[in-house]
């Protein structure tokens, strides 16, 4: 009975199959930043593709261009009215800071008496100035600034790189989705024949897990984001739109707006100096709406949406994030969730055998004949 399980062709499969699991591991992390805009242009063109297809479907947009484009102009238009929305509002505090800066720190005429008392400073220690920079520990000072400064330079170029990323990201999940009905279709064929319905059937499950998931969170995000702005209107705190749109986009990642604190902070004492109220009142008011929502939406919201979406623990999610991103860094933050219900997906229909017995009670009987 042993031998049955343990062969050597079984052993040989394991290791062939443990090696390439490790050099696709490999590969990923070394070509991260090749590899990086592909990654997130699928996962773009993973969430764009619906409202491609409501596109052609209801409006009649058939050349599968146009429908990209018009979902594409449809976005940013959006995105562009939530920022005239948010925007002036981000201008009037700024303005705010201004003023309290102005305030507290002096007028022009104060700033114009410190830049005299620096020169005043620098004449009378002109002397000390002039040794200090012929020191020894000055210029062990230079050695050791200069890599950090041609870093910093390093940064800068980077930026430009993201820029350069961000448009090859786009043209990747245009042509993406230009042909995304043949890739969903044909990815199989880079496995053997007799491996494809395996691979067909494991992607189907992980893909209806996902949508499943993606749908049921982004529900949750969008109620506790106008739960939020309620919230926050009610108790005049400042920028309360604003500051519900940006948990609510937080949220789809489950608990990480509990971050919006840190602003939520920063806005509190902002208007504690502007209005001359108790800090403590102001940011104990903020915090009261942050428990109330986040009550409402652990016992009601989200039971009632996910539970019916599906049963993956946000902490299963957490938790995936946080190993995948150690491993493979930001690519493993994007694909992370694929590869999780990737794992749960094979671990239910092939180990645990809960999609097997599942599947005589739906239409697709066939399935378990053939297995």
């Amino acid at each position: 009975m042993l031998e049955e399980k343990i062969t050597l062709d079984k052993l040989i499969r394991w290791v062939v199959c443990g090696l390439i699991i490790f050099a696709v591991f490999f590969i990923t992390n070394s070509m991260s930043e090749v590899l990086l805009p592909f990654f997130v242009a699928c996962l773009l063109a993973y969430l764009l593709y619906p409202l491609v297809k409501f596109t052609e479907k209801y409006l009649h947009i058939r050349i599968r261009t146009l429908s990209i484009l018009f979902v594409l102009l449809v976005l940013v238009g959006l995105i562009t009215g939530v920022g005239l929305l948010v925007v002036p509002s981000l201008i009037d505090q700024f303005d705010k800071i201004s003023e309290l800066a102005a305030r507290y720190l002096g007028s022009s005429k104060s700033s114009g008496d410190l830049s005299g008392y620096i020169q005043h400073w620098l004449r009378e220690h002109q002397e000390d100035i002039d040794r200090l920079i012929r020191s020894k520990d000055f210029n062990d000072a230079v050695r050791t600034a200069m890599p950090k400064l041609f870093s910093l330079l390093g940064q800068t170029a980077s930026v430009v790189v993201s820029i350069v990323a961000s448009c090859i990201t786009l043209l990747y999940m245009f042509f993406i989705l230009l042909d995304y009905e043949f890739l969903t279709d044909n990815w199989v064929r880079i496995f053997p024949k007799k491996y494809r319905p395996f691979w067909n059937e494991l992607a189907q499950d992980a893909s209806r897990e996902l949508n499943n998931y993606i749908r049921g969170q982004g529900l949750v995000s969008l109620i506790m984001g106008i739960m939020f702005c309620i919230g926050f209107t009610i108790i005049d705190f400042p920028m309360a739109i604003g500051m519900g749109i940006l948990i609510g986009v937080m949220n789809l990642v489950p608990y990480l707006h509990t971050f919006a604190l840190i602003p939520t902070a920063f806005l509190a004492l902002l208007k504690a100096a502007d209005t001359g109220q108790n800090f403590w009142i102001i940011f104990g008011t903020a915090i009261l709406v942050f428990a109330v929502v986040q009550i409402i939406s652990d016992m009601v919201v989200t039971p009632r949406v996910m539970g019916k979406a599906m049963g993956l623990n946000p902490a299963i999610i957490l938790l995936s994030l946080s190993v995948w991103g150690s491993l493979l860094g930001f690519i493993g933050v994007i694909i992370a969730l694929p590869l999780t219900t990737l794992i749960i997906a094979y671990w239910q229909r092939y180990v645990t055998k809960e999609k097997v017995d599942v599947e005589p009670e739906t239409t697709e009987t066939p399935a378990k004949t053939d297995a």
